[in-house]
């Protein structure tokens, strides 16, 4: 080998390890494992008032949601594969710092834990409460409404933990995936005779206060009953990466408004989903709102 080819040849190894140490450096900013961290999760089940104070301002940690693991909690689907239009098992454990299924759990809003699926643009929100078997794993019969990626976010408290997380992780349903476009921007939303009306100015980093007023054929709505140990649940999700916020009401009324201080961690727009209950049935109200800088 000429000298003039080694000296080649040593160039080119010298650039491949750097592509390759570049690329490992790459993958350990964005796995959503390693990302994980510390951050703090958002105080998603505390009592009337408890908005999304605890969340990271704009631009520090990362919000809930993002991770599959974290504090040493990890979530683990038991299938990350499904079809679609019809029932199947959605199953998965909550793994410990121990490597074992967790089975103790602190109840938050009268459940062990909140499961919310969600296809990764959007559409098909389900807020559910799966059960849990003596070993540890949940389960709760599901149907995945179309092909696509979607996402299922744990919303739990470890006993052992004495704090709160929200793990999600990805899960495929095969088909023809055909993304909805989000709903545009609006204050109103009606959905099975009631209308539901949106006051407020959302910001970036800092609480912002939300009210929703809700009507029946013309009528203001005072009679909500408690779901959950609340008159409202609020999921809020940013699109893009379904960056994680679900607060309670900063009311204790039965209605007709239900407000809420919810904390949006950065700029950009969100999907918000309103859980309430009348006349004895769940109904989910659906927002999208842009999040100025």
């Amino acid at each position: 080998m000429t000298r003039a080819v080694a000296v080649r040849l040593g160039a080119f190894a010298g650039a491949l390890a750097l592509a390759f140490g570049a690329a490992f450096a790459l993958g350990s900013v964005v796995d959503p494992v390693a990302a994980a961290g510390p951050a703090p999760a958002a105080d998603s089940h505390g009592g009337g008032g408890d908005g999304m104070s605890g969340m990271p301002s704009e631009n520090t940690a990362q919000p809930p949601g993002l991770a599959v693991s974290q504090s040493g909690y990890t979530l683990v689907p038991r299938s990350t594969f499904f079809q679609p239009g019809k029932p199947q098992t959605l199953a998965f454990t909550i793994e410990g710092p121990d490597g074992k299924p967790v089975t103790q759990y602190t109840k938050t809003h009268e459940k062990d834990l909140h499961l919310i699926v969600v296809r990764r643009d959007l559409s098909g929100f389900h807020h559910v409460h799966p059960t849990r078997a003596a070993d540890g794993t949940w389960s709760i019969p599901f149907t995945f409404t179309a092909g696509g990626q979607w996402r299922i976010f744990t919303d739990f408290q470890p006993t052992a933990l004495g704090e709160k997380l929200t793990l999600g992780a990805d899960v495929n349903v095969s088909g023809l995936y055909v993304p909805v476009p989000l709903k545009e921007a609006a204050s109103v939303y009606s959905v099975n005779g009631y209308d539901i009306t949106l006051a407020g100015t959302p910001v970036a980093g800092k609480e912002s206060s939300l009210t929703f007023s809700i009507s029946k054929a013309g009528k203001p709505v005072t009679d909500l009953q408690p779901y959950l140990g609340a008159f409202g649940h609020l999921v809020s999700l940013r699109d893009g990466d379904l960056a994680y916020l679900h607060t309670h009401p900063s009311t204790s009324e039965s209605g007709p408004e239900v407000g809420f201080g919810t904390t949006f961690p950065t700029a950009g727009t969100y999907s918000l989903f309103l859980d309430f209950q009348h006349a004895g049935k769940v109904r989910t109200a659906e927002f999208t709102v842009e999040v100025p800088r």
